[in-house]
């Protein structure tokens, strides 16, 4: 029979750039428990689960959105994920220097992509609009990543 424990041990612990999956229980239980079975990646809708550094799933957000379809959670055999009634992740967006709004180059793809709103433009005198993200709105989806032409957004684990 496989010992999981003395795998993971030799295998090392799951590297802390890697995002867990919605609904993970922690970021911890989640990678000291994830059998690392690939079923979760199999099952996402929005194929946007991939295997990351040690075989751990890790989400992608430039193949596409989470449609909180819940499917990773319904097909782990491991007890790593809340119920489908809770809160997905608490997930904060943020955009760097390089989007083109900021280099003076109207662009508004993130807001288009998304469909909560989170994300709106302040006008500016004299300057293209500048993005504003309600995190109010903002459900960590990730759908603005991907339509990004510059790759200015990103999405990271912690509080709103």
């Amino acid at each position: 029979m496989t010992n999981l424990a003395r795998r993971r041990f030799f295998k090392g612990r799951q590297n802390s750039t890697h995002q867990a999956l919605p609904w993970a229980v922690s970021k911890t239980d989640f990678f000291d428990k994830c059998e690392r079975c690939t079923l979760c990646i199999s099952a996402c809708e929005t194929q946007i689960i991939k295997k990351g550094d040690g075989g751990f799933p890790t989400i992608d957000f430039s193949q596409g959105e989470c449609s909180y379809c819940y499917q990773c959670a319904s097909v782990c055999p491991q007890p790593i994920f809340n119920l489908k009634s809770t809160n997905p992740w608490q997930q904060t967006v943020s955009i760097d220097a390089s989007c083109l709004t900021m280099q003076k180059v109207t662009c508004r793809s993130c807001e288009d992509a998304c469909e909560p709103m989170a994300i709106t433009f302040k006008a500016i005198l004299a300057s293209p609009a500048q993005p504003v993200i309600n995190t109010d709105l903002c459900n960590g989806c990730g759908a603005c990543i991907k339509p990004c032409p510059t790759q200015s957004l990103t999405i990271s684990q912690g509080e709103h």
